[in-house]
């Protein structure tokens, strides 16, 4: 079995639903920083969701919605003719959805933490909100961003439960390598799940020191 098409496709899968991620959880995050609406504990919940449910509970739900008589699986069918279960494309909606958290909670945090007041002068100078929200509140935010980011990588490339159940187990399209790990240890390859478990094991390591060195350097400040 290849060693290394699983760690490749959980790098693509990692990689593709990290920029999602920034491009949806940072609006979400804002939000959520700023709103006074007795809405926000239930939108918190939602978002915060994925950390205490099993995944294999999430994977279920994600393969009934995502199915081809899902409420958007069916969907999808009728415009592509493909499912989205089983697929690439399936794996990236259901890691979304799962480290969505990751990447909100980092971000929501660095946004509160930003001085209002910060805001109200880019307002008074004639930036509108869309334009104080890049060129004050994201630059000053930038801490959380690179959290989120760093999170939501490590934390898809560790998948398990979710893209097993969503993605199930197909050579060059879902096994990611968790999947792969997982079937080395079944057929007790264990030298095999060796290799890939030290890869993980050292780039998470890699990754959290880096995010830590980072933070306290910004601390330092």
């Amino acid at each position: 079995m290849n060693l290394y098409g699983p760690l490749w496709l959980s790098a693509q899968l990692a990689f593709v639903t990290t920029i999602i991620l920034v491009i949806v959880g940072a609006p979400v995050a804002w939000w959520l920083a700023r709103t006074s609406s007795q809405a926000k504990p239930a939108v918190q919940a939602v978002v915060a969701m994925p950390i205490v449910l099993p995944p294999t509970v999430l994977g279920f739900y994600l393969l009934i919605l995502l199915g081809p008589n899902g409420a958007v699986g069916s969907w999808w069918v009728q415009i592509t003719g493909s499912a989205l279960t089983f697929s690439f494309t399936g794996l990236v909606i259901a890691s979304c959805i799962y480290s969505l958290p990751f990447a909100v909670q980092p971000m929501q945090n660095a946004f509160e933490s930003l001085p209002k007041s910060y805001l109200e002068r880019a307002w008074t100078l004639g930036a509108s909100r869309l334009d104080a929200f890049f060129s004050v509140a994201v630059p000053l935010s930038a801490r959380g961003f690179v959290s989120g980011i760093v999170l939501s990588f490590a934390h898809t490339l560790g998948e398990f439960g979710v893209v097993l159940m969503v993605g199930g187990n197909i050579p060059g399209e879902t096994r990611v390598v968790s999947i792969a790990i997982y079937d080395h240890v079944e057929t007790l390859n264990y030298a095999a799940a060796h290799r890939m478990s030290l890869v993980l094991v050292a780039f998470a390591f890699i990754v959290l020191a880096t995010m830590f060195v980072i933070n306290r350097r910004w601390s330092e400040r």
